[in-house]
């Protein structure tokens, strides 16, 4: 199956390069956290972003991607824009923003991607009620990147905790196989039926990443030809991890334990080797 997908499965001894490129990825997204502030520009955050990734030796995954040329190291989407949305000095954060933040770094040819969706200062309880529901629904997809399941699995797991909020998942969007590219097959979608779709075999490693809103599932691309925005103007969040299918249970690169405590709390073990790299 694998094979006939085109899906690139990695070696114990790649996942763990990929883990050194997911740590960096963690490190800058800290970072980036502690300095959303109101008055702060998307500009702000993403030197800090390219300085940090540099600084350790990686190189940003996201400048210079695709068509037209991605020009900046983060994508930086505040409030109604869901992903892709390119950094500015004239984009101000303001007291009551979310801003969604997405990292990629590449170490030694290998990748890690992984968002977080912060509020900036005061933002109302049902805002911070949807990062909180979107969150849940990325850790409850990772949770089932198990050995032997299906790709859908991971989809019908974000669909099933987002659903009963009420909330609308995005379109189309969803997330997608990693390694030595940033974006490789399978796309992975945050809704649909388990049992479908790719055998989760060892070294297979995906990026999952929720997308939802306050209002209707519809996007728009605007004028840029990035920044993807919800159609009715309601607010959206997004988040993201890299994980690894190994035998021991789903590891995952982009989060400094590898996703001990999360999984704890499901009741899921995470399959982190004792000698695997781990944050400082």
């Amino acid at each position: 199956m694998a094979r006939r997908e085109h899906v690139q499965i990695k070696t114990a001894a790649e996942i763990a390069r990929m883990r050194v490129a997911g740590l960096l990825v963690a490190k800058t997204l800290a970072k980036l956290r502690e300095a959303v502030a109101p008055g702060v520009t998307t500009a702000d955050l993403d030197a800090l972003a390219e300085k940090t990734i540099r600084d350790d030796g990686g190189i940003p995954s996201f400048k210079g991607y695709a068509h037209p040329p991605y020009p900046a190291s983060i994508c930086s989407s505040v409030n109604n824009e869901v992903v892709h949305a390119i950094p500015s000095r004239r984009r101000v954060l303001r007291e009551g923003d979310i801003i969604s933040i997405d990292c990629g770094a590449i170490v030694e040819g290998w990748h890690g991607d992984a968002a977080i969706t912060v509020p900036v200062g005061e933002v109302p309880q049902e805002v911070l009620d949807m990062l909180r529901v979107c969150d849940e629904a990325l850790w409850r997809g990772l949770a089932a990147a198990q050995l032997g399941g299906r790709l859908t699995d991971i989809s019908s797991a974000v669909e099933r905790h987002i659903t009963p909020h009420g909330y609308g998942i995005v379109d189309h969007y969803g997330g997608h196989g990693i390694g030595s590219e940033m974006h490789q097959p399978p796309h992975v979608l945050n809704y649909g039926r388990p049992g479908r779709g790719l055998k989760l075999v060892e070294g297979v490693a995906l990026a999952i990443e929720p997308m939802i809103t306050l209002g209707s599932a519809e996007t728009v691309v605007l004028a840029d030809e990035w920044t993807v925005a919800t159609k009715d103007g309601s607010l959206a969040a997004h988040t993201e991890h890299s994980v690894a299918v190994t035998p021991r249970g789903p590891w995952v690169l982009t989060e400094p334990d590898g996703g001990v405590a999360r999984f704890a709390e499901l009741g899921v073990v995470c399959g982190q080797p004792a000698d695997a790299p781990s944050a400082p």
